[in-house]
């Protein structure tokens, strides 16, 4: 048991997806402007990329990998990420209107992140368990949710503050996104995920 919390850890904080492996930095950039929206992206993320993980692993072992095709893993993975996706959103236009009232336009954009397709495919590589591949998922998940609410309520003060000129809009966001990297990069050694 507790190597599985060290993996969830690990893709947590020290082996964080979009600060170490600077994957998925359109959506930190793009929705991190407001905390809600920030929130709302981050559980949507998380939800589908837990999901497709799941799914991509199944297809991975059962599929691909008997059949020696483990050279179209990204092929086959953006399609699967894509139905997750599409079923996730049918679902939850069914059975909670209000959820997909609430993420809107949130769901067909977590397609194209490249963080879901970055996850997948690292657990692809790795010689684990549905059950290790799952935390790893998990944990990178909520990394992402971790990095995109911080980054929010970064943005959100820098809004208000005296920002020079030359480092207005996305080069203070770059900036910031850099010193959180490196106070991140920190935990780099205390666990391999």
């Amino acid at each position: 048991m507790s190597h599985l919390l060290l993996i969830l850890v690990g893709a947590l904080i020290v082996n964080n997806v979009v600060l170490t492996q600077f994957l998925g930095l359109c959506p930190l950039m793009g929705a991190s402007r407001r905390l809600d929206t920030a929130l709302g992206l981050g559980l949507a993320t998380l939800f589908v990329m837990t999901l497709a993980t799941m799914t991509t692993f199944v297809v991975d072992h059962a599929v691909l990998t008997p059949l020696g095709a483990g050279h179209l893993r990204t092929l086959v993975f953006i399609g699967l990420i894509a139905a997750v996706v599409q079923a996730s959103e049918l679902a939850m236009k069914a059975y909670s209107p209000r959820l997909f009232e609430a993420l809107g336009l949130y769901l067909p954009l977590i397609t194209t992140n490249c963080a879901v397709l970055g996850v997948t495919l690292l657990s692809a590589r790795k010689d684990a368990s549905l059950l290790e591949t799952l935390f790893f998922s998990f944990g990178a998940s909520l990394g992402f949710v971790l990095v995109l609410v911080l980054f929010s309520s970064v943005r959100e003060r820098i809004e208000i503050a005296d920002v020079p000129k030359p480092f207005q809009g996305a080069a203070i966001g770059l900036i910031t996104a850099g010193i959180a990297a490196i106070a991140f990069s920190g935990f780099t050694g205390m666990i391999r995920s």
